[in-house]
């Protein structure tokens, strides 16, 4: 059977929160708000957008939240007022907001108040007009919103000065608003989602999702896992970035159009305070990745957590190691179903199916998914063959955000994209990854270019030369590993406090190792390969 994927995300949104409204939608810090809250709140936000602001439907906004409730109000919300949402990641430097915000063309910005003082460095240098800042209890009861963010503020001081010239309070915007909501026309090929990947250059470029894309891939996912997933009674628990599409798809997507429950956890780095919040929930999904679960099976209490409601768990983002699945599933009694997804195809190509996990393995394409490998001169592979793992189906991007000629690099004329992942296509159907094509580090699932970190490093005026590979961990991941040539003597620690004024922690050298040179091709290229190997 077709699926109908010919709506948009405001229309699927509004449609799951009449049909669930007295359902739970979203717990975070003991805050609950139903389906009918969200709707109530998101239809505000988005009279606010409409009525106080210039913004047009299409302008971007970009969204710097941690996984707080204020996330689904203000991407829900913006969507609807037919708004481009700009997902941010809220561990950037100011480096990494100005080029974003620059890129993107973003009007608008909501920032939690924690972080708003990176963004407010570098705001003036871009065309955002409107800042919504939101502290971090806002969503909560007057009192104890109150308490938590005095404390946050004065007590725990958490919140470094910052100012913008055109700034809003998000309480302002949920107000009940004097002007009704006009419901917006937009249509399923429209820009939805500009969500940032490094790509296979390292040059952060802005997938375009589109409406389509989106609902597609969400009615995909739970075609694929209808037999695991039920409607309204699932309480997913999502530590995984919001911001990041894998999570956005798996919990803003198809757990709301379900109505299903998400318990947010907005700091999943600290596993004692979130195995404290997942203690006494009944929680009936779990979505992660390797290095989470690793940690979470070494932490003693989350051992004695009750996992007698849990009957799915996902991961993604990064392969799977044997010993993480074994203990998770000595530990909690379930399988952990491997998928494999991009940003640009919304995200998930392959996920193994109810029942039918092949373990080293990513499973088989989602319905209406086509997949295929092809060789160096671009013939397709035979007979379990490795080569570029490439998709087709309604869940891939519309092209990168005013990159044609990176658009045109992997993506054809029939609408096959090259993922630059080394791929087995087995007789059976299932896929299996052996490669990475490129040269991308995987840090917990977070894609680390090398270009990107090189240019940081060479901007020291006594780096002379630098390269930077992946390396693994004992977590089963990979950390950044920079060689480097300089014209005077350094320490490991100079290189690295230089790294972090431009990059995001998870970005900065985790290993520093110094050359007298670097390895070079006859042309001169550094070979990065040569260092890794």
């Amino acid at each position: 059977m077709a699926l109908n994927y010919h709506r948009t995300v405001a229309e699927v949104f509004v449609e799951a929160c009449r049909t669930y409204s007295h359902k739970p939608a979203f717990t975070c810090l003991g805050k609950t708000i139903s389906f009918a809250e969200l709707e109530q709140y998101t239809e505000r936000f988005a009279s606010y957008l409409q009525h106080h602001t210039q913004l047009e439907p299409g302008d971007r906004i970009a969204v710097q939240l941690p996984n707080v409730l204020q996330y689904p109000v203000v991407v829900f919300g913006a969507l609807r007022a037919g708004l481009v949402v700009v997902n941010t990641n809220p561990l950037y430097t100011a480096h990494e907001i100005k080029y974003q915000l620059q890129d993107s063309g973003a009007r608008a910005l909501v920032v939690l108040a924690n972080i708003a003082h990176n963004a407010a460095e570098v705001v003036d240098e871009t065309d955002v007009e409107q800042v919504i800042v939101t502290e971090l209890a806002d969503l909560h009861s007057p009192v104890k919103r109150m308490l938590l963010n005095f404390a946050v503020k004065h007590i725990k001081k958490m919140v470094p000065p910052f100012s913008f010239k055109h700034q809003v309070s998000f309480r302002t915007t949920l107000a009940k608003p004097a002007q009704p909501f006009r419901a917006v026309a937009r249509t399923p090929d429209d820009l939805a989602v500009l969500q940032y990947t490094g790509g296979t250059t390292g040059i952060a470029k802005g997938a375009m999702l589109s409406n389509r894309n989106l609902v597609a891939n969400m009615l995909q996912l739970n075609t694929h896992m209808q037999d695991l997933l039920r409607k309204g009674t699932e309480m997913f628990v999502a530590p995984l970035p919001l911001y990041h599409i894998y999570a956005f798809t798996l919990h803003c997507m198809s757990a709301v159009t379900l109505g299903n429950h998400n318990l947010l956890i907005p700091n999943p780095r600290d596993i004692n305070a979130f195995v404290k919040m997942l203690k006494g929930q009944p929680f009936t999904v779990f979505v992660g990745l390797n290095t989470l679960f690793n940690a979470l099976c070494r932490n003693a209490d989350f051992a004695k957590l009750d996992f007698s409601h849990l009957h799915l768990t996902s991961s993604g983002g990064m392969a799977l190691t044997e010993s993480t699945t074994k203990r998770w599933k000595e530990i909690t009694g379930v399988d952990i179903y491997e998928g494999y997804g991009l940003t640009e195809t919304s995200p998930v190509v392959a996920s193994n199916p109810a029942g039918r996990i092949q373990p080293g393995t990513v499973g088989v394409p989602l319905p209406e998914t086509e997949c295929k490998v092809i060789d160096d001169d671009g013939a397709q592979s035979l007979d379990e063959e490795s080569g570029e793992l490439c998709v087709r189906g309604p869940q891939v991007m519309m092209g990168y955000w005013n990159r044609p000629q990176e658009t045109k690099d992997v993506l054809d004329d029939e609408g096959w994209f090259k993922t630059g992942d080394m791929a087995i296509i087995q007789k059976d159907g299932y896929i299996r990854i052996v490669d990475r094509k490129k040269d991308m580090i995987n840090v917990s699932g977070f894609k680390v270019f090398p270009n990107e970190v090189e240019d940081v490093l060479a901007s020291h005026p006594d780096i002379l030369e630098a390269a930077v590979v992946g390396v693994p961990d004992a977590e089963g991941s990979e950390v950044v590993k920079a060689y480097v040539v300089t014209s005077r003597s350094m320490t490991v620690e100079e290189v690295r406090d230089h790294a972090k004024t431009k990059l995001t922690p998870y970005k900065v050298p985790h290993q520093v190792e110094f050359r007298d040179e670097l390895p070079k091709s006859n042309v001169g290229k550094v070979l990065r390969r040569a260092l890794k190997e």
